[in-house]
C-alpha cells in the first residue's frame, strides 16, 4: 500500500498521541487528529495534518485506521460506541488500534463491539513517554488477529521502535501493559522515597540524582522522573492520577488471580494519597510531595 494513500486518525492528542500523530505524518501517512483541546488540534494542523476536530466523525469514512490514545476504557467506549460513536461510521475492515492502558476485560469488550461492526481491533497498549512517541520509537505490546496486524502495519511502522506481537487473543496486550505498569509505578514510588530520604538527610538532590544515574540503583523511571524533582518542575507529562488508575488496574488484575502484590499495593497507596492531597493533576513525580519533614526544590521560574 502506498503510504500517502493510507489514512489514519489519532484520537487523543496528549503528550503520547501528539507524538504518534507527528510520527504518522513523518511516515507519509495522511493523518487526521481528534481532541477536545483546540490548541492541540491547531498544532497538529499547522504541522501538516489533513485536519483535526473535536471528534473523528467528519472524516470517518476516509479512514483506513484509527489509533486511540485516550486515558482510559471509559473514554475508549465513549469515542467508539457512545452518542455519535465513531465505530458506526467507520468502513468495514478499518483497523482500530486501542492503545489506552485498560483491563483485559475491557479490551475484550471493546474488541467484540468493533468486530460486530466488521472492524479489525488490535489490543495494543504503548509505552515510551512523550519523547519516544515524538520520535516514532514507542514500544507496542499488541494482540489481535493477523488481519488486524496487517491492516495496521503502516501505523505500527510509523509510531513504534519495537512491536511485540503477544498473540491472537485480545486482552494479552492489555495484560502485558498492566505488568509493565506495576514496574513503572513501583520504580517511581521507590525513586521518590529514595530522594525524600536524601532530602531528609541533607544530601543535595542534584548530587543524589547524579550518583544514582551513574550507579547500579538507576532505572529509566528514576532517571526520567526524579529529574523533575531536582528541577522542581511538576508540569505533567504523565500525571499522578494516571498511576492511580494504572496501579488500580494492576491490583485488580492480581485480585482476580488471587495473587498478592505487596509492592504494587504500597505504590498504589502512595499515589492515591498524593492524589487526595491535591497533586493528582501534577506530574507523577509529585508523589514525593506526600513525604513530610523535607524541603524540595521549588518550581523553576517561581
Amino acid at each position: 500500500m502506498i503510504a500517502n494513500s493510507y489514512t489514519v486518525c489519532v484520537v487523543g492528542l496528549g503528550s503520547m498521541g501528539m507524538g504518534a500523530a507527528q510520527s504518522c505524518l513523518r511516515a507519509g501517512l495522511r493523518t487526521y487528529g481528534a481532541d477536545l483541546n483546540p490548541a492541540a488540534r491547531a498544532a497538529l494542523t499547522e504541522g501538516g495534518a489533513a485536519g483535526a476536530g473535536e471528534n473523528a466523525l467528519p472524516f470517518a469514512e476516509e479512514l483506513d485506521a484509527v489509533l486511540l490514545l485516550v486515558v482510559n476504557a471509559a473514554q475508549c467506549k465513549a469515542v467508539l460506541f457512545g452518542e455519535d460513536g465513531l465505530a458506526a461510521r467507520l468502513r468495514p475492515g478499518t483497523g482500530v488500534m486501542v492503545s489506552a492502558t485498560i483491563s483485559a476485560a475491557d479490551a475484550k469488550e471493546i474488541a467484540a463491539g468493533l468486530e460486530a461492526r466488521g472492524l479489525l481491533p488490535l489490543d495494543a497498549p504503548v509505552s515510551g513517554g512523550a519523547a519516544r512517541a515524538a520520535a516514532g520509537e514507542m514500544t507496542v505490546m499488541a494482540s489481535g488477529s493477523r488481519a488486524a496486524f496487517d491492516r495496521l502495519r503502516p501505523v505500527l511502522d510509523a509510531v513504534a521502535g519495537k512491536v511485540y506481537e503477544i498473540g491472537e487473543e485480545i486482552g494479552l496486550g492489555a495484560t502485558v501493559k498492566i505488568v509493565h505498569q506495576l514496574l513503572a509505578g513501583v520504580h517511581i514510588a521507590a525513586g521518590a522515597e529514595a530522594m525524600a530520604l536524601a532530602a531528609r538527610a541533607g544530601i543535595p538532590l542534584g548530587t543524589m540524582y547524579e550518583v544514582v544515574t551513574n550507579a547500579a540503583g538507576n532505572s529509566w523511571m528514576f532517571e526520567n522522573r526524579m529529574k523533575h524533582v531536582v528541577d522542581g518542575d511538576y508540569t505533567p507529562k504523565s500525571a499522578v492520577d494516571i498511576f492511580v488508575k494504572d496501579l488500580r488496574l494492576v491490583t485488580e488484575t492480581a485480585l482476580s488471580l488471587n495473587f498478592p502484590l505487596p509492592l504494587a499495593s504500597t505504590a498504589y497507596t502512595m499515589f492515591a494519597n498524593a492524589s487526595n492531597a491535591g497533586f493528582g493533576k501534577e506530574d507523577d513525580a509529585a508523589v514525593i510531595k506526600t513525604f513530610a519533614g523535607i524541603a524540595l526544590p521549588g518550581r523553576k521560574g517561581e
